[in-house]
């Protein structure tokens, strides 16, 4: 994964390998997936960031690049269950997702049913053995001791990385939270900052708090120094 020694430079053409480039949207076209994977390409980003219905078309377009193909599941909501979640990501990865972006049990996580989510991770890290998996915990709608057990439950789950938001909830990242979940997984596992990056400014800050990579629809945008996106994931 980057290394934050990019930081200082504050160039925000380094920050292209950080960035998932990412089109969740329900009404995403195909012609607007081809255009994010041909913008992945040119930019070096670290990978275009789909619904699974696009997997396969994603992985033959970005083949060769470099750029992997990121598939979330269990989006947004985290509720479909354990098996469903683990199912929809072999089919992603046989579809040729080289991560996979999954949404926690968040209710289990609010209940403080753990021995839940536990099993929720467990099912999908299953399935998704050599793949990097990032465990979505929407942090939005959680408190501290939540975020904390999330970070906890999924380091402990043999997860790449935790991740703050689907971008679809009440809330995206935060500096703050960003800096908690570094703290909780320590330093050798990614921390993720998605929803509502959409300058370098913000991604800077996200990286300088902890994250490693950074989900966001105004990619160009923020690698090209451009001001702030009005709206977008």
């Amino acid at each position: 994964m980057p290394e934050n020694t990019h930081a200082p430079l504050r160039d925000p053409r380094a920050l292209a390998g950080f960035i998932d480039h990412t089109i969740l949207k329900a009404e995403a076209s195909r012609a607007e997936v081809a255009r994010y994977c041909d913008e992945a390409r040119a930019a070096g980003f670290a990978s275009v960031c789909v619904n699974a219905v696009h997997a396969g078309f994603v992985a033959e377009r970005l083949a060769g690049s470099g750029v992997k193909t990121c598939v979330v599941i269990g989006f947004p909501l985290g509720a479909g269950g354990a098996a469903a979640k683990a199912a929809e990501a072999a089919l992603a990865i046989a579809a040729g997702a080289q991560e996979i972006d999954m949404v926690i049990d968040i209710g289990a996580l609010v209940e403080g049913d753990l021995d839940r989510c536990r099993a929720d991770l467990a099912a999908v890290r299953a399935a998704t053995r050599g793949t990097v998996l990032k465990v979505i915990l929407e942090t939005c709608l959680l408190d501290e001791a939540q975020k904390e057990a999330g970070c906890r439950l999924s380091r402990e789950s043999g997860a790449d990385f935790v991740k703050t938001s689907t971008g679809f909830s009440t809330g995206g990242a935060t500096v703050a939270d960003i800096a908690l979940m570094r703290r909780v997984v320590g330093p050798d596992m990614g921390v993720k900052a998605s929803g509502g990056v959409r300058d370098a400014a913000t991604a800077w800050a996200m990286i300088d708090a902890g994250a490693t990579r950074i989900g966001a629809s105004a990619s160009v945008a923020i690698v090209g120094g451009a001001a702030p996106a009005a709206a977008g994931y």
